[in-house]
């Protein structure tokens, strides 16, 4: 991610408009009312306290609602959450010391995700500060590097200024995180404040490429063209920039498939013919495939993270790349493509659409026919499997019919074995689909979903956790029931860190160190009841889809606990080290013999593998 940390910005007067005396605190709070914040989640301490005196009267007046997080990780979460479902910028706001250190995992997952935020943190007094005063921290030096930009407030005066700022680089050119530290006397300090509107900003040095090279245009359009097996690969970028409208139409003008990374579920229709669904570590086999045989790669607001790729030098191996991404320093950091563009993928896939139509040429759609009939074969021989087992329940068949149930919910999930089962198995629109993917936060779900459903108090909102990672923000169970706010919590309970049992009992020998969670186990109907949230339990599969039933109509929050079986792995799996055609966990299928003639081996994926009845590379027996 490009940062903006050093002082590229430089300013100009934005504002005639006759200053009055007003406080630090009070600049703050206007400046944000101004930018259109309606929400803030946070927690009060010494530092920011006259922040939250000021705070108080906008509450009172009804301009602004202030959610209280029984943790600041909490608060960070939610904001990233708000931010994720609206396209806005979410605010938080923590005291200084550990309450600004708690917000540091909040800021790094939304850096990771390119989210866009507002951290407001308050500090010891100007003259207190670099003295190890009581909860002093360096806020602004431990952010640098997970943050897009940060400020440390050290003149009242400025402050309208440095809102207008930070709300244009948080949410300009590739989405971030930006800090905003405020020493406690600059909140109480008075001086002649000029408000500073969103639209009087005037910057200079900060100004993302935003339109495409025309050059370059043509020359994607030309190797679209002239592709057999090309594949739209599409990551969050393509969230970001509200492009899922430009995509549809570049894949059913030249009929090409899409796959998607796990940031970018719901920029494009999973029940679309063209849709793969997502591809890599645990996407479907068929992606997979896909992405290991085509032979052109259209890269989407995607920045070839590992966790899609697999290894490296055989991700999309035999293809020519494309690259659409606004931000600069993401197009060939991990892979070269062969004709690069830099600018905002709406508008870069815009101007493709509109340079067709100018060129005036048919798109000729039948040169995919094979491929497409190809990548069918490889969807009916390699589908999604929901197992159903004869005294259990099984992950994906709570997944499948929370989904039946809830089609139009709002999804966020914590991280393990159930998000993994939530993508494959969801099917999301545009910012539907709230997840952690890049710093893959253990807790962020609940918070998430808290964030969500503030923006959207109308509309349904489910969380899907699992029994390890929910307990890391359990505490927001309080903050859902002082609010009334409606999130629905699914826990996949298998008494286990799923994702970490599964990874020792595949690469470290069944040696299950520290991931079982069945000693200790809070009981979460009773928890959830401590907390004044209704408390469900489901126990077998004749209880499920009442209970489903019953917690979506229910009027207020519900913490729903899914006993389901304790040994279930998450499948298909791309192993550490290996290319994405080599899965593991497949449906057994006789051997797959392509139109080139490649062989698969129907366990692992192999390619080209030998004809002596047994697979080189896992031994399975062909």
């Amino acid at each position: 991610m490009i940062s903006v940390q050093s002082q590229v910005i430089s300013t100009t007067p934005a504002s005639s408009t006759t200053p009055t005396r007003r406080t630090g605190a009070f600049a703050l709070m206007d400046s944000l009312h101004r930018h259109g914040v309606t929400h803030i989640f946070g927690y009060p301490g010494g530092a920011i306290l006259p922040i939250y005196d000021e705070l108080y009267h906008w509450e009172d007046a009804g301009k602004i609602q202030h959610i209280l997080v029984r943790h600041e990780q909490g608060a960070s979460h939610a904001a990233d959450g708000y931010a994720r479902a609206t396209g806005k910028v979410g605010v938080c706001f923590a005291t200084s010391g550990p309450g600004a250190t708690n917000l540091v995992t909040g800021i790094a997952t939304a850096h990771m995700d390119s989210i866009p935020l507002i951290c407001v943190t308050g500090q010891v007094a100007r003259a207190a500060i670099g003295s190890d005063a009581f909860q002093e921290t360096d806020i602004f030096g431990i952010t640098l590097p997970v943050v897009k930009h940060s400020y440390v407030v050290r003149n009242p005066a400025d402050m309208a200024q440095i809102v207008a700022e930070a709300f244009h680089i948080a949410s300009t050119g590739r989405p971030g995180p930006v800090l905003i530290d405020v020493p406690k006397d600059v909140g109480l300090e008075e001086c002649d404040y000029v408000p500073v509107e969103a639209n009087q900003l005037k910057l200079v040095g900060y100004r993302p490429t935003l339109k495409g090279n025309p050059r370059q245009i043509n020359q994607a359009l030309n190797l679209i063209r002239q592709a057999r097996r090309p594949l739209l690969y599409v990551g969050g970028g393509t969230i970001a920039a509200g492009a899922h409208d430009e995509l549809r139409q570049l894949a059913e003008i030249f009929q090409i498939p899409v796959t998607t990374t796990l940031m970018g579920k719901g920029a494009f229709d999973e029940s679309h013919p063209l849709s793969l669904k997502m591809l890599g570590m645990h996407g479907t086999a068929y992606a997979n495939f896909a992405v290991s045989e085509c032979d052109l790669l259209i890269a989407v607001g995607a920045r070839f993270d590992d966790r899609v790729t697999g290894k490296l030098d055989q991700f999309a191996s035999h293809a020519q790349v494309i690259h659409i991404d606004i931000d600069p320093a993401e197009v060939g950091k991990n892979r070269y493509p062969q004709v690069p563009i830099v600018g905002d993928v709406r508008r870069v896939l815009q101007d493709m659409l509109r340079r067709y139509q100018e060129m005036n040429i048919s798109a000729e759609p039948n040169q995919t026919q094979e491929w497409l009939a190809r990548i069918n074969r490889w969807r009916q021989d390699y589908p999604l499997q929901v197992p159903q087992y004869p005294d259990s329940l099984s992950p994906q068949e709570v997944i499948v019919e929370v989904g039946r149930q809830a089609p139009k919910a709002y999804y966020t999930t914590d991280v393990g074995q159930h998000q993994m089962w939530a993508a494959q198995f969801l099917n999301n629109g545009p910012r539907q689909w709230i997840s952690s993917g890049g710093l893959g936060t253990m807790g962020y779900g609940m918070p998430a979903a808290m964030g969500v459903q503030v923006a959207f108090r109308d509309q349904q909102v489910i969380c899907i956790a699992g029994d390890a990672s929910i307990q890391m923000n359990i505490q927001e169970l309080g903050t859902l029931a002082q609010y009334g706010i409606n999130v629905k919590t699914v826990i996949i309970n298998n008494g286990w860190q799923g994702m970490v049992r599964q990874w020792q009992q595949a690469f470290y020998g069944q040696r299950y160190s520290s991931s079982n969670m069945e000693v200790g186990m809070p009981d979460f109907v009773q928890l959830a009841q401590a907390y004044g949230v209704k408390g469900m339990i489901v126990t077998s599969r004749d209880e499920l889809q009442d209970a489903i039933a019953q917690m979506l109509a229910y009027d207020g929050p519900v913490l729903l606990d899914v006993h389901v079986t304790k040994d279930e792995n998450c499948y298909p799996m791309v192993a550490p080290g290996k290319s994405n055609a080599q899965m593991i966990g497949l449906p057994e299928k006789p051997i797959l013999k392509n139109a080139t003639e490649l062989i698969y081996c129907s366990n692992c994926g192999a390619k080209n593998v030998a004809s002596n009845n047994f697979c080189p590379e896992c031994g399975t027996k062909l």
